[in-house]
């Protein structure tokens, strides 16, 4: 069944159709939350968050822009709502992916805080648009929609990031441009 039918069934106050649609889209849900908060629990907290919205506003739904995008965007503003709420950034919490080596934990560990705090005090808007277009892969038009901005918007976002900041793996992966 097409999700646009399993919509209006869960609108209609199908218990069924609802699970079947956070079934099929829950990993789409969790991932985004991972890359958002850097860590399971977090994630899972935020996810959990995400569900319980979604089945308080999934009547709002109109069939506007593609079902993708509006998960999206209810994920992100759950994430926003959870550091707000949580009174924490993900950065200050440990990671809980093992390290490639017990050698490297420390430095792994040190790495991911600093990428995080890096992305957490990025500009309002960056840290979403870079997630949806390089950690989710959407393009620049799937991105806008989701972010309710214009492509040029985007754009103008991602090229900010990419003049604030480089990319040097001797240097610890991100840096601020001299």
């Amino acid at each position: 069944m097409e999700d646009a039918a399993l919509i209006r069934q869960a609108q209609g106050g199908d218990a069924d159709a609802f699970e079947e649609l956070l079934e099929r889209h829950y990993d789409t849900l969790y991932r985004f939350a991972y890359k958002w908060s850097g860590n399971r629990a977090d994630a899972e907290d935020i996810t959990q968050q995400a569900c319980l919205k979604l089945a308080r506003a999934l009547d709002s739904y109109r069939f506007e822009s593609a079902f993708s995008s509006w998960l999206y965007r209810v994920v992100i503003n759950c994430a926003k709502d959870w550091a707000r709420a949580e009174g924490r950034h993900a950065a200050d919490e440990l990671v809980d992916e093992p390290p490639a080596s017990p050698a490297n934990e420390v430095e792994h560990i040190t790495y991911l805080r600093q990428l995080l705090n890096r992305l957490d005090a990025l500009p309002e808007g960056i840290k979403e648009t870079l997630l949806l277009v390089h950690g989710e892969g959407l393009t620049h038009a799937e991105a806008a929609r989701v972010l309710e901005v214009k492509d040029s918007t985007v754009s103008w976002r991602l090229h900010e990031f990419r003049k604030r900041y480089r990319f040097d793996i001797d240097q610890g992966g991100l840096c601020e441009q001299s």
